[in-house]
């Protein structure tokens, strides 16, 4: 059985957010074959073409941190219709400069939890957008909209709904399962 190292990046800035639960409730579901990592960037100043020659220190963490795992999981909400901002601009910086994409490659997986009845689906697919041009291989299938209720899942990331909490130990399985097939036909770069 081979182990990935998966970063996981929250779309929300919010400490409270629900993404940040959902995200904590498939960190205590993933198989044992995953090693989980949460890749912050909170820190990250708005990108400019300026920062190319000489990135500043916490976008070169964020790009070391990029560089040290096999595969990315986004678990982001929806803000108008879209992805948020900060979620974006941190894509800005780990794909650039130019030549140096940190996504490249890379296997990445999409979801995201919002109260209302579609999910997150209209800033999964802005994101998946994203993601293509930036060369990253992503999970297509099974997709993973979820509507967040009330105490669906709580601050340990504990899920209250057995179909639920089935469905997302499959997803993350499944994530896992696309890793791997993912490096059979693309070798790791070094």
């Amino acid at each position: 059985m081979n182990k990935y190292r998966v970063g996981y990046l929250i779309g929300s800035l919010a400490k409270g957010s629900i993404n940040r639960k959902l995200a904590t409730a498939l960190v205590r579901l993933a198989p044992v074959e995953l090693e989980m990592v949460e890749i912050p960037f909170r820190d990250l100043p708005l990108y400019s073409y300026d920062y190319d020659e000489d990135f500043p220190p916490a976008a070169r963490e964020f790009k070391a941190a990029l560089a040290a795992v096999d595969a990315v999981m986004f678990v982001t909400p929806e803000y108008n219709r879209s992805i948020p901002g900060g979620l974006k601009n941190a894509i800005d910086w780990a794909s650039r400069p130019y030549g140096r994409n940190s996504f490249a490659r890379k296997p990445s997986a999409v979801i995201g939890a919002s109260t209302g009845k579609i999910g997150t689906a209209l800033a999964q697919q802005s994101l998946r957008g994203v993601l293509s041009f930036c060369n990253s291989p992503q999970m297509t299938a099974p997709e993973a909209y979820i509507q967040f209720t009330p105490d669906l899942i709580d601050d340990e990331g504990v899920v209250s709904v057995p179909a639920t909490e089935d469905f997302l130990r499959t997803w993350i399985a499944e994530f896992a399962a696309y890793i791997g097939r993912v490096y059979t036909v693309l070798p790791r770069q070094t």
